[in-house]
């Protein structure tokens, strides 16, 4: 008897344990979800079209980053049966945001005493990372040596062409990038989960 009472006890602690382990999995999924949520708002908010040459290296290299995305973090958590605890952008020189969730479920009644009103906390982190490498064009890279004689003004005249900023090496495709046509934000960065 004293052994099926043990076996039974057994089996409710491991249950116990599983529940545990499912609500932090839960928490743990929210947290992602909102981390790459609040990176990928960030991303697609970001307005390059008035970026020079300079400006697209630094962007390019680490240097701008994006507005706060935040907002679509306690989205995404939510959908995901959490509740944002933190949301920040990373300060430590890359370009993204750590979200801390709590879940909305607690663990619940278990043979564990004071289990039932615990919440699982996760936390993760994303990071906006380039798809390319910027190069950028002669001119622009060349120091002038000299005062421009006339400083260009408006648009390029008709049939006129206004000078590439520089190039795109995209996994070794490279794209003239044209200031007037540029590409979509999420075609030259992706949003990926990192460790701290």
């Amino acid at each position: 008897m004293f052994m099926v009472v043990s076996l039974l006890f057994l089996a409710l602690a491991f249950l116990a344990v599983g529940q545990a382990g499912a609500t932090r999995n839960g928490a743990q999924s929210a947290a992602d979800a909102a981390a790459l949520a609040a990176a990928k708002e960030s991303r697609d908010l970001f307005q390059m079209g008035g970026l020079d040459a300079g400006g697209l290296a630094d962007l390019f290299a680490g240097e701008l980053v994006g507005e706060d995305g935040c907002g679509a973090s306690h989205t995404y958590a939510a959908r995901n049966g959490a509740t944002v605890q933190g949301c920040d952008a990373l300060t430590d020189g890359r370009w993204g945001f750590t979200v801390t969730v709590k879940s909305g479920r607690p663990v619940g009644d278990t043979i564990l005493p004071g289990t039932e009103g615990d919440h699982a906390v996760a936390t993760a982190t994303a990071v906006v990372v380039p798809r390319c490498d910027f190069e950028p064009a002669e001119e622009a890279a060349e120091e002038p040596t000299e005062e421009p004689v006339e400083e260009p003004t408006g648009e390029p005249a008709d049939g006129e062409n206004p000078s590439s900023p520089g190039s795109l090496n995209c996994e070794g495709s490279v794209l003239d990038l044209d200031s007037r046509d540029l590409p979509d934000m999420a075609d030259l960065f992706e949003v990926r989960l990192a460790e701290d």
